[in-house]
């Protein structure tokens, strides 16, 4: 898309009035009522320059979670972050929506550690399909935290706001967290296969014969068609590991292979296993094994 097909909102005055709300009480921060949203959705992306986390209700039809289907039947808790597209298409009634939207620029951030953190945060890489389902317990936790930051909102601006703000913001997320890994935990039957496909997945790369690009976690995800962060969050929860130790265990095992059933040399192994400089190669093969591939193969022997 040309960027004159986007339609940009670069901070949170802006998405208020995008949907026709009026303008927020703090420049840096916006409390939105989504059943104050009745402005019908157009099909032009939107682009918004500005965290939002949102929790909605009111759903009527299929939500995706994962590329597969769910019945939520209570709130349903997104995530996006600055310079992530939303597009609204074809899907499910928003007619009854009820909930509440967080929005928060990043300048409110920059000071606190909680800038940094942030970017941490797997569910801010996610896709609207990859939503977090909360329970009514959770979600009256939730309210909880929000009706205090939103008590802090309505005051009059002063030196303490953004310090409050922050520090109440910081424990959402915290919550936003655990809820994230006890979600990881409980689609264990749905999961197991997202780490068959990856497996598979790798199977198929390490089988190409003209010297296949380095696998990487981006490419795997891509092919799974989830999003990076999303994968290796659910590897972590499923075995311990990240997307990337996965894939270093996948090399280090190809390599092993190659050096021990084929007559290729060290250099020859590292090209066909991806790596552009053998060093790089050999040094990520001792890391692992504490042999360098040489000594491996002649330990074998």
């Amino acid at each position: 898309m040309k960027p004159a097909d986007f339609h940009v909102l670069h901070t949170v005055t802006d998405c208020a009035r995008h949907y026709g709300l009026p303008d927020p009480a703090h420049p840096l921060l916006a409390l939105i009522n989504l059943a104050d949203i009745r402005r019908p959705a157009v099909p032009t992306p939107v682009v918004a320059q500005f965290y939002t986390v949102a929790l909605k209700r009111g759903l009527q039809g299929p939500v995706y979670y994962g590329r597969q289907t769910y019945d939520f039947n209570g709130g349903l808790l997104t995530f996006l972050a600055p310079g992530q597209v939303v597009l609204a298409g074809a899907g499910p009634d928003v007619s009854e929506l009820s909930g509440w939207a967080l929005v928060f620029h990043p300048d409110l951030l920059r000071k606190y550690p909680l800038g940094q953190k942030i970017t941490g945060y797997g569910f801010f890489a996610y896709a609207v399909h990859e939503a977090l389902h909360v329970s009514a317990k959770e979600e009256d936790l939730l309210e909880s935290v929000l009706r205090s930051l939103q008590h802090e909102y309505e005051q009059p601006i002063d030196a303490f706001s953004p310090d409050l703000l922050v520090a109440q913001l910081e424990v959402l997320l915290g919550y936003a967290s655990r809820f994230y890994h006890r979600q990881f935990l409980t689609r264990r039957i749905a999961e197991h296969d997202l780490l068959s496909r990856f497996e598979a997945q790798l199977a198929v790369h390490f089988a190409q014969a003209d010297h296949p690009p380095l696998p990487t976690v981006q490419h795997v995800a891509a092919a799974l068609h989830v999003s990076p962060a999303y994968l290796s969050d659910m590897l972590r929860a499923l075995t311990g590991q990240t997307a990337q130790q996965h894939l270093h265990h996948a090399l280090i095992e190809k390599a092993k292979q190659l050096l021990l059933g084929t007559s290729l040399t060290v250099g020859e192994t590292a090209f066909q296993l991806g790596f552009a400089y053998p060093h790089y190669f050999t040094r990520l093969f001792k890391s692992k094994t504490g042999l360098t591939p040489a000594a491996f193969r002649f330990s074998a022997h």
